[in-house]
């Protein structure tokens, strides 16, 4: 059983109305390349646009049901597709960084906001979500079990660990950074100890700070009737703008899944105690900070 996934990597327009119709376009040339789910990268909403000016960033925010998110809700069941669409969300405090998926019947999900915000530059106008959430994802010829995490989320190992605990199979990573070796090399990392299969859109060149090199990491290593490792990058797209679809064997991944011994096979979770201590900081930069 495979699954298809379309990565949305367009620049986006002006405004969040020239959004919606880019958008639902792109969603629209997924479905014509035979797409199960269609990815936005980062914030779509406002492409990923974040003023610094007090109460800038609010202005920019949406309501999960607001019309520009339900256009795409209504869009999912048209198409039957599946869509994964990114946006800047109202929030009581600051605004949070979120994604929606609905499935092919234009049913609501999974619902995540960026936990790992980049707090140290301008994302620090944002909130930062509370948890990692998965859900089945019906794409017609089957189930996968779907996560997410968002960009800077893809640094701490814990984002993907949390979520493969939780039993997803594959994570939908929206992203906004220039992906360059030691970003690429931390997805395939991620897919390599949790064998889960890491998804990431990006937008492409022309859009500040991103470079396209969308990819699908699909989380098998070796095959047991192969006797050489195999690269697990699906797909790497170019820089250039586009719609582009890369195809997850979900039956090789659950085999080398129930075989293989990375994951959760021989976790000691008891002697990860220090993990969950927010007293603890270690030593960073140099400086000892209190245990």
């Amino acid at each position: 059983m495979k699954i298809n996934i379309a990565f949305l990597q367009i620049l986006p327009g002006k405004n969040i109305d020239e959004n919606l119709i880019i958008g639902k376009e792109a969603c629209v040339k997924a479905k014509e390349k035979g797409a199960d789910i269609a990815l936005f990268p980062e914030m779509w909403s406002d492409g990923y646009y974040l003023p610094q000016e007090n109460g800038a960033i609010e202005s920019l925010a949406i309501k999960k049901d607001s019309d520009f998110i339900n256009e795409f809700r209504k869009l999912a069941a048209e198409l039957q597709m599946a869509i994964g669409i990114t946006f800047l969300e109202t929030h009581d405090t600051k605004p949070l960084n979120s994604i929606i998926v609905f499935d092919r019947l234009g049913r609501e999900i999974l619902h995540y906001s960026k936990v790992q915000t980049c707090a140290f530059d301008e994302e620090k106008v944002l909130s930062g979500g509370d948890d990692f959430y998965v859900a089945d994802l019906d794409f017609g010829r089957g189930t996968v079990k779907i996560g997410s995490m968002i960009c800077f989320d893809r640094e701490f190992p814990e984002s993907a660990r949390i979520l493969m605990l939780k039993g997803a199979e594959l994570i939908l990573a929206p992203n906004a950074c220039p992906m360059e070796i030691n970003r690429l090399s931390a997805l395939r990392t991620r897919a390599y100890e949790n064998m889960l299969a890491v998804a990431t859109c990006n937008y492409p060149d022309g859009q500040p700070d991103c470079n396209g090199h969308s990819t699908l990491f699909d989380g098998v290593p070796w095959l047991s009737d192969e006797p050489d490792v195999r690269d697990m990058c699906v797909m790497e797209a170019s820089g250039e703008p586009g719609v582009y679809i890369a195809t997850l064997d979900l039956d090789m991944l659950r085999t080398h899944r129930s075989n293989d011994v990375m994951g959760d096979k021989y976790r000691r979770p008891e002697t990860y105690g220090v993990l969950a201590d927010v007293n603890v900081k270690g030593i960073i930069g140099g400086e000892f900070v209190h245990w």
